[in-house]
């Protein structure tokens, strides 16, 4: 007869696919023919979509609690004001700060970056449908591909390989800061990216509801891609 612990390590075993095969899937499709392309991440979206919707990692998690909706919205807000704040013309004020910032929290390191000119996702290059594949796409896919990978993952995994195991809400000061740096190395904007990444983990943590994790990186990035679209600050995207 099988003991609770080798049911539970048993259902991490057959769940930990569902969390990491979008999200490998997402990084692979980076080295599409052609990208970056309107077209090449409208695949990508699609794919992700699909592959979310096909291993479904979301199995076995408490539905979104409605109470925690106004502190994802606030926390998607904050990181979005975060993420654009040091680039903006407010900044520009300390123009030597900014420019550190620009080089040294910024990826690649030691340069000021360029933006590609024109933008493969500008609506004028690529036209509205794709530009607005490329603000769903970022919003409705890929935000919730990484909080099941980064949240309900990586970080429990860290805690123990048994992840499943592991209650949303426990905190680990090593396994909470390793994947914030992990997530926050994953984008270009490393330092904010890390910020971000403590900010969805604290949430999840407090919360011990990963849909408010998703829901707030969501808002964050829906946020983002419309200032983009109004301001041509394709270098976010």
């Amino acid at each position: 007869m099988d003991t609770p612990g080798k049911k539970s390590a048993a259902r991490s075993g057959a769940d930990w696919p569902a969390h990491v095969i979008p999200f490998a899937a997402w990084l692979g499709l980076i080295y599409l023919p052609g990208s970056p392309s309107g077209w090449t991440y409208a695949v990508r979206s699609v794919a992700g979509l699909v592959l979310l919707l096909a291993w479904r990692p979301w199995r076995g998690y408490a539905a979104l609690r409605l109470q925690n909706l106004p502190l994802a919205a606030l926390m998607g807000v904050l990181v979005f004001v975060a993420w654009v704040l040091p680039e903006t013309h407010w900044a520009a004020r300390w123009p030597a700060l900014q420019e550190f910032y620009l080089k040294f929290a910024v990826l690649p390191w030691g340069r000021v970056p360029e933006v590609l000119s024109p933008s493969p996702y500008a609506p004028e290059y690529c036209g509205w449908p794709l530009s607005i594949v490329r603000l769903l796409g970022s919003a409705l896919v890929i935000s919730f591909i990484e909080e099941f990978f980064w949240r309900g993952f990586i970080y429990r995994w860290i805690i123990a390989r048994d992840f499943r195991s592991v209650d949303l809400g426990v905190f680990s000061r090593n396994a909470f800061l390793i994947t914030a740096l992990l997530f926050g190395l994953e984008h270009d904007r490393w330092l904010v990216g890390i910020l971000a990444g403590l900010a969805y983990g604290a949430l999840v943590v407090k919360t011990r509801d990963l849909w408010a994790a998703g829901i707030a990186h969501a808002i964050t990035n829906f946020l983002l891609g419309l200032y983009v679209l109004a301001t041509g600050a394709y270098g976010f995207w």
